[in-house]
């Protein structure tokens, strides 16, 4: 079974804790999911962000959407239990509470429509329609936003100069942390006699180690020949890694020639380019900055 949206584990929720004793929310999630019948990977899926599993986050919003309500209480850190209200909601409610449903509760009301009084504050979440929680709807968007930007961003690369491109990979390989200083990479990548590869760059600040680069601005796919071109030039260099970066993207036949070998040769395609730059903050700049907080529980420790 498919992990449930954040509305449909409402009812199951309050379900789980029908007897009135209070829950641990570390055992309310797992008998949620046991009601579901996930699976080990289901139960390990984890939100973009990589900080929470899903079905801990839906289970957790739930449980916040529900306690706005007043369909459940929390009478201790960690603990769930259902009020009144919340057994008179299992008696005679829908079979899939909504947050729509909820809204008949003032509280719950109130707490829903609040807008933050911020200046330029984002726009509420449309949560009534959605099947995701607040905290996935974010991380989508942001996935969305990363995404048309490392389109615009690889526009633009494309459009570049052959001189330029060069540039920029060195600026990328400096960012990753390697190369040393930019004077010393841009040092290292003077063009060498092989026609193979297109520079050098220091591994690391010490120079223990060189990584050959090639570069190839192209609006076409790379192909083998190219591949096998960098490896013979490698091989001549008796070099041990070697990466090579397009614009463009490769042929299941030139990922398949950088496989299995003696030396290391990394392919970087034109959408792993634009994400390394995004990543990396090279050619992209902080638009705006939104903080997410929540509870510090370790404050609260002692109390």
């Amino acid at each position: 079974m498919a992990i449930p949206d954040f509305q449909s584990v409402m009812r199951p929720v309050l379900s789980t804790v029908q007897n009135g004793a209070p829950l641990p929310l570390n055992e309310l999630r797992e008998r949620v999911a046991d009601q579901f019948q996930l699976t080990d990977d289901e139960r390990k899926e984890r939100l973009p962000s990589g900080h929470q599993t899903v079905i801990n986050n839906r289970v957790g919003w739930a449980r916040t959407y529900l306690n706005k309500a007043g369909l459940l209480c929390i009478p201790a850190k960690g603990m769930v239990q259902i009020t009144p209200r919340g057994l008179e909601a299992l008696a005679n409610g829908p079979q899939r509470i909504t947050v729509s449903w909820l809204k008949q509760f003032p509280e719950f009301a109130d707490f829903h429509t609040a807008k933050p009084q911020a200046i330029d504050a984002p726009a509420v979440l449309n949560v009534d329609v959605a099947q995701t929680t607040p905290d996935e709807q974010l991380a989508e968007a942001h996935q969305e936003l990363m995404q048309s930007l490392a389109d615009e961003l690889l526009t633009q690369v494309r459009l570049a100069t052959p001189n330029f491109f060069e540039q920029l990979v060195v600026d990328l390989m400096i960012a990753m942390g390697y190369g040393g200083s930019r004077k010393e990479a841009g040092q290292a990548t003077q063009a060498t006699n092989d026609g193979g590869i297109d520079g050098i760059i220091k591994e690391d600040k010490l120079g223990l180690d060189v990584i050959y680069l090639q570069a190839k601005r192209w609006a076409n796919t790379v192909h083998r020949p190219e591949i096998d071109k960098f490896i013979g030039a490698l091989t001549r260099q008796r070099a041990r890694k070697g990466v090579f970066i397009t614009t463009s993207d490769f042929s299941d036949g030139a990922r398949t020639a950088a496989l299995g070998l003696d030396i290391k040769v990394v392919l970087i395609d034109g959408v792993e380019l634009a994400r390394l730059m995004v990543e990396h903050n090279l050619g992209v700049s902080v638009k705006q900055v939104y903080e997410v907080k929540q509870l510090d529980s370790d404050y609260f420790a002692g109390e």
